[in-house]
């Protein structure tokens, strides 16, 4: 009977221990792994949310960006840590596609989710003296002048060219049928499109946010499950029958098998800081589109996105066999 209460008081006392641990979560420094380079969107969104986390949890989240391999040795850095809580890794959409292009075997298996903190869907935009006025009507184009077309928005196979493959094919229209000008980014792209030497653009509405302001260009429709409220005049694909959504996402996640504990106390103290209006501001004035989704939202939408992307990215060929 004493053997029996000694087990009971060592187990009772390993869980206090371990409650106390966890309660006193962080105890140091938590260094947060951004895949991008210094200066871009993402670095500064995981720049600010390290700023208030510090703010929150009273510990320094030193930001190092590990760059490289289409956000593959960052994604693996992260991935790769030790999973005590004290390496957080700010996940994007790549985590869905570079495995199925051969450029790493990190998958959103090797990650726990945290907290999905932003969305930006694709917009379809074209010149403002273009002669198609809505998006159907631009669809009508499409499939009357086939190879015609050319879009552009990014690199091939980056996430406006996997938008754009998405929905063409959604919307019955085989994806060779229009060209795909690459370019590094939506800024080059909307240059192309001004120039007249590509006829569509897709890439986020903020992105070509002046140009629309400044009615040099028009967005006939967005790619997302409801309107964006900072371009209400934009409908989405949806609305004109094309059951598709797209856009590129960020979060942050932590090794597989970090402790649920530690999991709960950064969800808590991030969701925190996105609830706030100066997130929102912050948000706005940087043109992010807000979307948050707790742990287990954010991985089952993690997993999906994973097999989503790999149909869309074999319709365009770039699925490594």
């Amino acid at each position: 009977m004493k053997k029996v209460f000694r087990i009971m008081a060592f187990t009772a006392l390993a869980v206090f221990l371990a409650s106390a641990a966890f309660a006193a979560y962080p105890e140091r420094s938590v260094s947060v792994v951004c895949p991008w380079g210094a200066g871009g969107g993402t670095d500064r969104l995981t720049r600010y949310i390290a700023s208030e986390l510090e703010k929150e949890l009273g510990k320094p989240f030193p930001v190092t960006n590990k760059t490289g391999g289409n956000g593959a040795v960052g994604h693996a850095a992260g991935a790769f840590s030790k999973p005590d809580g004290y390496t957080v890794t700010m996940v994007t959409l790549e985590l869905a596609t570079m495995h199925w292009m051969g450029l790493t075997e990190v998958s959103y298996a090797d990650f726990d989710y945290v907290i999905q903190i932003n969305q930006d869907s694709s917009g379809v935009m074209v010149k403002a003296d273009a002669p198609w006025k809505t998006f159907t009507g631009l669809l009508d184009a499409i499939k009357a002048e086939p190879e015609k077309f050319k879009f552009s928005g990014t690199a091939a196979g980056g996430v406006w060219d996997l938008a754009r493959i998405g929905m063409l094919d959604k919307a019955g229209i085989p994806v060779n049928d229009v060209s795909w000008v690459p370019t590094t980014g939506a800024a080059p792209s909307i240059i192309e499109l001004l120039g007249g030497h590509v006829e569509v653009i897709t890439c986020s509405l903020p992105e070509a946010g002046p140009q629309l302001a400044s009615g040099d260009i028009k967005a006939l429709a967005v790619m997302a499950d409801t309107r964006d409220p900072a371009f209400p005049d934009v409908p989405t694909v949806k609305e004109n029958g094309i059951d598709w959504s797209a856009g590129t996402w960020r979060g942050f996640a932590v090794p597989k098998g970090t402790p649920p504990e530690v999991i709960d106390v950064l969800y808590k103290a991030i969701k925190k800081i996105t609830d706030s209006d100066e997130y929102k501001d912050f948000m706005s004035k940087n043109g992010f589109g807000v979307m948050v989704r707790g742990p287990e939202e954010f991985a089952g939408f993690a997993k999906q996105q994973d097999s989503d992307l790999k149909a869309v990215m074999e319709l365009g060929g770039y699925l490594k066999q």
